[in-house]
C-alpha cells in the first residue's frame, strides 16, 4: 500500500478544543490506526505542523506527542509548499485573518466556528476561498454525534410524520473561578475578546437545524449575563461582558418551530449536556450526544392531570432505546476524514465556508434580536 502524507499547519492546538478534538482524537488518532485508508491501495498519513504564539507551549506539546514540527511564525509556515492544508482553532477574533492569509497562500482551509466576526466577513472569506479554488470546510461536529445520527436515521425513515417542534436543552454550570476553577476560559466571557455563547453556540444550532429539520427562516433571542463577575486564570477577578445564557425561538422552512435554551449558567438534570426532543404527528425522540430514545404514536400513553395524587407511572421508562447498529467514531475524527478525502480524492463535501457564513450570520441575527427585543427573518446566504 502507498503510503500519501499530507502536512497539516494546525494553528491554535495548545487551545482545549484543538488540542484534544483535534490534534488528539482526531489527527494523531488517524496516524494511530495507521493512517487513513483512502481505498484505492493508498494510505493518506496526515503529517502536523503545530501553529501558535507561545513557543513553550508549542515545544511541550510536540514533545508530549512525540511531533518534531512546529513554529511561532505562520508566514513562514504559509510559505512552505509542503504544506497542504491549514487548520484554524485559534479564538475567534484572530481566524479571519490567518484564514485570508492561507487562502493567499493557496492552503486548503478547514476551520473551527465562527469563521469571521460577521456575515460580511464571513461571506467574503467563502467568495475568496472559492475563487482561488481551494478547498475549504467547516467544522460541525455535531451533526456526527452517534444521538443525532440516530435521529437523522429516524427522519430519514419517516418515523415522525409531520415534524411539528424541536425543543434543545444545551449547558453546564462553569464555576465562577474564585472558590473552584473554571472549566472555561475567561476570554469566553468578554465580548471584546469575541466571548458570548450566543457567538459559541448559535452556529452549532444553525447546522443541526438546518441539515435535520430545515433552513432558519427567523430568530426571537433573549440574552442574558446571569453571573456578572468571575474570576480569571490568574485568580483575578473581572467583569463579564457577554452572555452567559441566551434562549432562542428558530422558525424552521417547512412549519416546524425550535426552541432552545443554551447556559453555561444551569445545573444538569437531563441525561446528557445536550438534549433535543423533536415531536411530529407519529412519534417522538429525544436525542443526546449518545443516546436517543423514541415514543411511537401507537405506544403513547394517555396522561390524565390531577395535582391532586402522586404520580403512579414512570414517564421515562414509556420510551424506547434506539439501538446503535453501527460503530461510531470520535465525531472531529469522522469530519476530518471526510475533509481529508475531499481534499486528496475530491470527493463531495458541502460543510464549506458557505455553511460556516450560515451560522455566523444566525449568531449575529441572534444578538441584533436580543438588542432589538423582536424577531428577525434570516435572509437565506448564498454565493
Amino acid at each position: 500500500m502507498t503510503r500519501r502524507t499530507v502536512r497539516i499547519a494546525m494553528n491554535g492546538v495548545t487551545g482545549r478544543m484543538g488540542h484534544r478534538q483535534h490534534l488528539v482524537r482526531s489527527i494523531l488518532a488517524l496516524r494511530e490506526q495507521g493512517g487513513l485508508d483512502l481505498g484505492n491501495g493508498e494510505t493518506l498519513w496526515p503529517e502536523p505542523v503545530l501553529v501558535g504564539r507561545r513557543e513553550p507551549a508549542l515545544r511541550a506539546l510536540a514533545e508530549r506527542h512525540g511531533l518534531t514540527e512546529w513554529s511561532t511564525d505562520l508566514d513562514a509556515v504559509l510559505a512552505d509548499g509542503t504544506v497542504d492544508v491549514y487548520f484554524d482553532a485559534q479564538v475567534t477574533p484572530a481566524r479571519a485573518d490567518a484564514i485570508r492569509r492561507a487562502v493567499a497562500a493557496g492552503k486548503h482551509v478547514y476551520t473551527e466556528k465562527p469563521t469571521a466576526g460577521d456575515l460580511a466577513e464571513a461571506l467574503d472569506l467563502a467568495r475568496l476561498a472559492t475563487g482561488k479554488g481551494i478547498k475549504h470546510g467547516v467544522v460541525q461536529d455535531k451533526l456526527f454525534l452517534p444521538g443525532l445520527r440516530k435521529l437523522k436515521r429516524l427522519i430519514d425513515g419517516g418515523f415522525f410524520g409531520e415534524i411539528l417542534s424541536v425543543r434543545g436543552e444545551f449547558g453546564y454550570w462553569v464555576f465562577e473561578g474564585d472558590w473552584q476553577e473554571a472549566q472555561r476560559p475567561s476570554w469566553n466571557y468578554r465580548a471584546e475578546d469575541g466571548g458570548g455563547i450566543v457567538v459559541d453556540m448559535f452556529p452549532h444550532w444553525e447546522y443541526v437545524l438546518h441539515e435535520l429539520f430545515g433552513r432558519v427562516t427567523s430568530v426571537s433571542a433573549h440574552v442574558a449575563t446571569h453571573v456578572p463577575r468571575r474570576w480569571d486564570e490568574h485568580g483575578k477577578p473581572y467583569e463579564a461582558t457577554a452572555e452567559d445564557a441566551a434562549y432562542g425561538v428558530f422558525e424552521l422552512e417547512g412549519g416546524a418551530v425550535a426552541q432552545i435554551n443554551s447556559s453555561w449558567t444551569v445545573r444538569v438534570h437531563r441525561d446528557e449536556l445536550v438534549e433535543f426532543q423533536v415531536d411530529g404527528t407519529h412519534g417522538s425522540a429525544v436525542a443526546g450526544l449518545r443516546g436517543c430514545r423514541v415514543q411511537h404514536r401507537s405506544a403513547t400513553p394517555k396522561p390524565v392531570w390531577n395535582p391532586d395524587i402522586p404520580v403512579t407511572e414512570s414517564f421515562r421508562d414509556q420510551w424506547q432505546e434506539i439501538p446503535d447498529n453501527a460503530d461510531f467514531d470520535n465525531g472531529f475524527k469522522a469530519q476530518w476524514e471526510l475533509f481529508l478525502r475531499h481534499v486528496v480524492l475530491d470527493e463531495p463535501y458541502h460543510w464549506d465556508l458557505l455553511a460556516g457564513a450560515r451560522g455566523v450570520q444566525l449568531a449575529e441575527l441572534g444578538l441584533r434580536s436580543a438588542a432589538e427585543g423582536r424577531r428577525l427573518e434570516v435572509p437565506e446566504v448564498t454565493r
